[in-house]
């Protein structure tokens, strides 16, 4: 089963026109041409697309999107880590909508607001007790004037590179992969080299073999950072690629 170009644009939201460009661009080639000349899609070719739109809401241009597309041929697994992205943003969300929510009720009712709820999911800074429990108040004041200091254009991009760099991990970590291997050491040396541009961090301080391998070791301890792996099994791929990685670079 195959959908004209005009069905895909309107189930889609987007317009005949886009989906052209996408295809003149090779991210989105029609899956054949009818004799009439109009394009048709087929249930792969809606897949990708689905991935380009949840790509462009990321804020990411056509090209980083070409980029990630041809990096990332396992479109399940692909798929996989952006709905646990999606499922993280929904979860903030959902304390945004309540903290809204407590503040009518309590400008309906004439109550006195409560300044620790209203912001309940609104900023970055809900691990600031333990960045510096773990790595001091200096660390997270530099992190978090690094933070403010960015355009959104650029928050966007670092958090897609964070994702695609938790993708590429997901995808890596296949039962009975190897951590010592090219693959596992490329991805290491990508994960290093966005620890050290983060200030604030003891990567960017010169410290990074000793950071990277507690930071692994925290992966498998920590289920929430577990989960950005995959889970079990993929964060302790992630702990023993970083301390190859780490022993025989850092």
């Amino acid at each position: 089963m195959d959908w004209s170009i005009q069905q895909i644009a309107r189930l889609a939201g987007t317009t005949s026109r886009a989906l052209r460009h996408y295809g003149e661009l090779g991210l989105l080639p029609p899956s054949r041409i009818g004799p009439n000349g109009y394009r048709h899609y087929d249930e792969r070719a809606l897949v990708r697309l689905q991935r380009i739109l949840l790509l462009r809401e990321l804020g990411l241009g056509l090209p980083q999107i070409g980029e990630i597309l041809d990096r990332e041929t396992d479109e399940r697994r692909a798929l996989e880590a952006h709905l646990q992205w999606l499922r993280g943003e929904q979860d903030r969300i959902a304390r945004q909508i309540g903290a809204v929510t407590g503040t009518i009720r309590g400008l309906e009712e004439q109550e006195e607001l409560m300044a620790e709820d209203m912001f309940d999911g609104f900023d970055h800074t809900q691990h600031r007790g333990e960045v510096e429990r773990r790595w001091g108040a200096d660390a997270y004041a530099r992190g978090d004037a690094w933070w403010r200091g960015m355009s959104e254009a650029e928050r966007m991009a670092w958090q897609e590179r964070a994702a695609a760099l938790r993708r590429d991990w997901i995808a890596a970590a296949r039962p009975g992969a190897d951590p010592a291997a090219d693959e596992a050491q490329a991805l290491a040396r990508r994960h290093v080299e966005w620890l050290t541009g983060i200030p604030g961090t003891p990567a960017a301080a010169g410290h990074a073999r000793e950071y990277v391998i507690g930071l692994g070791d925290m992966y498998v301890a920590d289920e929430r950072f577990a989960r950005n792996y995959g889970g079990a099994q993929g964060a302790a791929f992630v702990r023993d690629a970083l301390r190859t990685y780490a022993e025989a670079c850092l």
